[in-house]
């Protein structure tokens, strides 16, 4: 069979090439027509040619993970059952791990529109005394990863947030972003030059990141570096409210900023790096726009900046690309304990997934333990704080031909279930609340998701905002009702 194959295919590639001659003796040179069937008969003959040394499949029947879902390497040292994120981090006795954690109730539920919502009585009790008063304020600090960059999905939650409960202000903002251009909440500029280190590509920084993950340098004290924010029309954030820069210790004492606040004259301000965690007003109110340029400031470790009118509710957004939530294990306490004491956290949320899937396995019990691991860790940074953790998403991959729901969805939302039990943390299943198995397909082709078939467009996010605070606020319908 196989020396007769051979034959047959000499004999085409010889009709091939007896066709193209006569085509190339028949065919005037001045005639577009026959140079096109020319082109058409060489490529033929070319791909008869080189067939047989062809792969059978020249694209995978799997989506595999694009250019905008990373994997931190955390995630990929944790995978394995013999490396706890720990080792790399901060190692954990059984006297660091908090009571609730160790006698986890099996038969607890943490889904919010179960028994979950009792897991969140700190925040609700925070909500209702702004419901009922008018006054005080609450704050989120909403953990992410590419889902929410560009503030994807948070500026509508704020947004709900700041409608129902009051509040002013977009939050806390990086000094640089990789969506900062496609930011819709604010307009976001900065130099080029500042150097920055990320907990997603780096365990240990030169000084503690930050409590997105991050922190800057200004390192060439010959060089100015500056950052740039103008307020955008998102309800409730058309202005930049108090914006105050957060920086941490030094010993530089002669590093000072600039600041040219709307059309006003430029002020120079002293930048004071005493403490582990500094801050400086910058303005005695409310402005549309803010520059503010450094200089030599090249030992200072600079975080953001903060916007906000100090009452109401403000949903900060710490989303990182590539961030699987495993590098939060490596957030410095102290620094965030500072943190918490500025801005006073009440509910951290985890919105993580769609870079810890596509690891080739259904075991994520590896990530159930280190989650696990993440939360005691920001329930030391933040104590006054309840969690709230959000499932993974639907995502699709090619099976068999058609577009089909991820089997690694599923186990990876039940690990994701498992460690908010464990933590006595609240749960919501995203996957669950946009339509569960096979609704990312639905969703691209309703024009809700991109058609990577994991990330939701600017309508999608939107529509998922308003599923999330939906199940945050019938939550909060059963701690009132309860109470």
């Amino acid at each position: 069979m196989i020396i007769g194959t051979d034959i047959e295919e000499r004999n085409v590639e010889a009709k091939a090439k007896y066709q193209i001659k006569l085509l190339i003796v028949s065919i005037s040179n001045d005639s577009y027509f026959g140079k096109a069937c020319l082109f058409t008969a060489l490529s033929i003959a070319a791909f008869l040619v080189f067939k047989p040394v062809l792969p059978e499949r020249l694209f995978s029947e799997h989506v595999e993970a694009n250019e905008n879902i990373l994997m931190d390497s955390m995630a990929f040292m944790a995978q394995s059952d013999t490396v706890e994120i720990h080792d790399v981090a901060v190692m954990e006795t059984d006297s660091d791990k908090t009571p609730e954690c160790e006698e986890a109730d099996a038969d607890f539920n943490p889904a919010l529109t179960a028994d979950g919502y009792r897991n969140l009585k700190r925040f609700y009790t925070k909500l209702r005394e702004l419901e009922e008063t008018k006054s005080g304020k609450a704050r989120i600090a909403y953990f992410g990863d590419s889902m929410n960059d560009g503030d994807y999905i948070v500026k509508d939650i704020r947004s709900e947030f700041q409608e129902n409960y009051g509040g002013e202000g977009v939050g806390y903002v990086a000094i640089a972003s990789l969506s900062a251009g496609s930011r819709g909440s604010i307009s976001h500029r900065y130099s080029k030059n500042w150097f920055s280190q990320s907990f997603v590509k780096v365990k240990k920084p030169v000084k503690p990141f930050g409590i997105d993950g991050q922190v800057f340098f200004a390192k060439d004290p010959e060089q100015t570096y500056w950052v740039k924010y103008k307020a955008q029309s998102q309800p409730h954030s058309t202005w930049l409210n108090s914006p105050v820069l957060l920086y941490g210790r030094s010993n530089n004492d002669g590093a000072y900023v600039t600041v040219r606040a709307d059309n006003d004259s430029v002020t120079d301000k002293k930048l004071e790096p005493l403490d582990l965690l500094n801050t400086l007003a910058l303005t005695s109110g409310n402005v549309k726009s803010i520059q503010v340029d450094f200089y030599k400031a090249d030992s200072i470790p600079v975080y953001g900046f903060n916007f906000d009118n100090g009452e109401g509710v403000h949903v900060d957004n710490f989303s990182i690309r590539g961030n699987s939530g495993l590098p939060l294990s490596i957030l410095d306490i102290p620094l965030m304990n500072a943190f918490d004491s500025v801005l006073n956290y009440d509910l951290i949320i985890l919105h993580y997934g769609a870079n810890v899937l596509g690891y080739g396995s259904l075991n994520y019990n590896w990530y159930e333990r280190n989650m696990t691991t993440v939360v005691n860790n920001l329930h030391d940074c933040f104590p006054n704080a309840d969690v709230l953790v959000i499932s993974t998403a639907d995502r699709a991959i090619r099976i068999d031909g058609t577009m089909q729901t991820d089997p690694a969805v599923t186990p990876l939302s039940r690990a994701q279930w498992n460690y908010a039990r464990k933590t006595n943390s609240g749960f919501i299943s995203l996957y669950e609340v946009m339509g569960g198995r096979g609704s990312m397909v639905n969703w691209v082709n309703s024009n809700l998701a991109n058609k990577d078939y994991t990330h939701f467009n600017g309508s999608g996010s939107k529509k998922i905002a308003k599923l999330i605070y939906a199940e945050i606020d019938r939550g909060y319908a059963k701690f009132k009702a309860g109470q």
